[in-house]
């Protein structure tokens, strides 16, 4: 698929089947320093994965967040992945129907408003996922993660962000539209994908994304990776 003919929703946005065919392609296209960003949420999550735990992916969609863990540790964890999604679904089934055979990687139609996988987990990933729940679920969201989560365990977030003022915000969001446009997309494409994302996928600013990670227990927090508008953490459970 070209950038050309990318799925480029007219109304609000939603993952069907054109955009779970469309979904790896798109992010990577789209999201700044993507592959620095993948290695460092595998390297992170290796360094806390604690033999015969969960580990728990929070908004799989076609699984690539958690695909090299699987590889890596099937024989020794068990992956817990979570989606509403149907063609997510659909795709993460297929994708890891080996896995979900020998009993290694089970899939869940989770909605994480109301519902959390039941398992403790080691590490837990949420790339790219709490910025799409609704912003007053989010504090019981990291709750639960922080209480399903093993002491020395790690959870590592990953979210689209405000800009700490409107002033910084503007500029990075130019600088991330001006990377867009330099990656092959147009101006018309920019903004119908922007209109569409409205009211779906709403950031808040870093530091309230680490005030939520503080009030849910977590005492270690800190951040990994940023750029501009993109940012990613490491919250670790007290042993």
């Amino acid at each position: 698929m070209t950038i050309k003919d990318e799925v480029t929703p007219k109304n609000k946005w939603a993952f069907d089947d054109d955009v779970t065919a469309a979904f790896d392609d798109m992010l990577a296209r789209s999201i700044p320093q993507y592959d620095v960003m993948r290695k460092a949420v595998f390297d992170l999550a290796c360094a806390f994965i604690q033999p015969h735990t969960a580990v728990i992916d929070l908004g799989s969609s076609r699984g690539e967040a958690v695909a090299e863990l699987v590889k890596t540790y099937a024989m020794i964890n068990r992956f817990h992945l979570t989606e509403v999604s149907e063609p997510m679904l659909a795709a993460l089934k297929e994708r890891f129907a080996h896995d979900i055979a020998i009993n290694t990687v089970r899939v869940l139609c989770c909605d994480l408003r109301t519902e959390y996988p039941l398992a403790e987990a080691s590490v837990t990933l949420s790339i790219l996922t709490l910025q799409f729940t609704p912003i007053e679920y989010r504090q019981q969201i990291v709750q639960r993660i922080y209480d399903r989560m093993l002491p020395g365990g790690a959870f590592i977030l990953v979210e689209k962000v405000l800009g700490s003022s409107a002033q910084l915000d503007k500029i990075f969001v130019d600088t991330y539209y001006q990377m867009k446009a330099a990656n092959g997309y147009t101006e018309e494409q920019i903004q119908r994908k922007r209109l569409a994302l409205e009211g779906v996928l709403v950031p808040v600013t870093a530091k309230w994304n680490e005030e939520l990670l503080h009030a849910a227990g977590f005492r270690q927090v800190d951040c990994f990776w940023r750029w501009c508008n993109f940012a990613g953490w490491l919250a670790v459970k007290d042993g």
